[in-house]
C-alpha cells in the first residue's frame, strides 16, 4: 500500500510540473520563440539570399569525348555504308560505367547542410513543444459529464490543433531525408551521363528547391508558434476551468 502510495505522489508531481511548464512556455517561452525566430528569418542566410548561393560543383569532370568509330583502337572503314555506321553510334552511346570518379568523391551540398543544421533544432523544438502541449490540456479534461460540456469541446478542438502541428513539424523532417536520396539519385545520373547538361542543371534545381523548402519550414514553425499561442492565450480561461462552478449550481 506505501509503494501504491508512493507511486501515486510521483505521478502527481509529475503532473503538477509538467502543467508548471507549459504554462510557463505558453506565457513566456513562445513569444521568446516567435521573437528568436524572426530575427533568424532576418539573418542573410535566409533573407533575399541568391539562389546562386547555394549552388555547389559537383567535382564530376566532363570527360574526353569518345570517337565511336575508334572505340575499339581500330581504323574504321572509310568504305563502310554510313547505315550501319548509324546503327554503330547508336548501339554505343550506354552511359558511363562509374567504377571510380576521377576527382574524388562528391560532397553534399554544404550551404544546404548549414541550413539543415540551423533549422533541424527548430523543427525538433517544436515537436517536443507540441507534445508538452498536448499532455497539458489532456491532464486538464475533466471527468465526462453529461451537460456543460462547452468548455471540454474547447480543449478538445484545441487539443486537436496542437496533434496536427506536431504531426506536420514530424513530416518536416521526412522532407529533409528525402532530399538527400533524390539529390543522390540525380548525382549518380550525372556521374553515369557526365556529357549530359540537363542532369547537371537538375542538381542545382533541386538545391533551389531546399533552400526555398528550408525557408518556408523555418517561416511555418514561426507561425505554428504564433497560432498555438494566440489559441492557448484566447482560451486560457476554458482551458484551465472547462466548467464553471456557475453552471454547476444550477443543478
Amino acid at each position: 500500500m506505501g509503494d501504491g502510495d508512493d507511486t501515486a505522489k510521483k505521478v502527481q508531481e509529475y503532473k503538477d510540473t509538467l502543467i508548471k511548464k507549459a504554462e510557463e512556455l505558453i506565457i513566456k517561452g513562445f513569444p521568446e520563440k516567435i521573437v528568436k525566430l524572426n530575427d533568424l528569418l532576418a539573418t542573410p542566410e535566409f533573407a533575399e539570399r541568391n539562389f546562386t548561393d547555394v549552388y555547389q560543383d559537383l567535382n564530376i569532370p566532363v570527360p574526353d569525348p569518345i570517337d565511336l568509330n575508334n572505340a575499339d583502337g581500330e581504323k574504321a572503314d572509310s568504305d563502310e555504308p554510313g547505315a550501319k555506321r548509324a546503327r554503330l553510334d547508336l548501339s554505343s552511346v550506354s552511359g558511363t560505367k562509374v567504377m571510380a570518379l576521377p576527382s574524388g568523391r562528391v560532397q553534399c551540398n554544404t550551404p544546404i547542410c548549414d541550413l539543415i543544421k540551423v533549422v533541424k533544432p527548430v523543427i525538433r523544438a517544436l515537436v517536443e513543444d507540441s507534445n508538452l502541449l498536448k499532455m497539458w490540456i489532456s491532464f486538464m479534461i475533466p471527468k465526462i459529464e453529461d451537460g456543460n460540456n462547452f468548455g471540454v469541446s474547447i480543449q478538445e478542438d484545441t487539443l486537436a490543433e496542437i496533434q496536427s502541428v506536431e504531426t506536420e513539424a514530424a513530416a518536416f523532417f521526412d522532407q529533409i531525408s528525402r532530399y538527400f536520396v533524390s539529390r543522390a539519385k540525380v548525382v549518380s545520373k550525372v556521374a553515369k551521363y557526365p556529357h549530359i547538361d540537363d542532369y547537371r542543371r537538375a542538381v542545382q534545381e533541386l538545391d533551389e528547391k531546399e533552400f526555398l523548402s528550408l525557408w518556408l519550414v523555418l517561416s511555418e514553425v514561426r507561425n505554428r508558434y504564433c497560432s498555438l499561442h494566440d489559441i492557448v492565450i484566447k482560451n486560457m480561461e476554458k482551458l484551465k476551468k472547462p466548467r464553471s462552478s456557475n453552471a454547476e449550481s444550477l443543478y
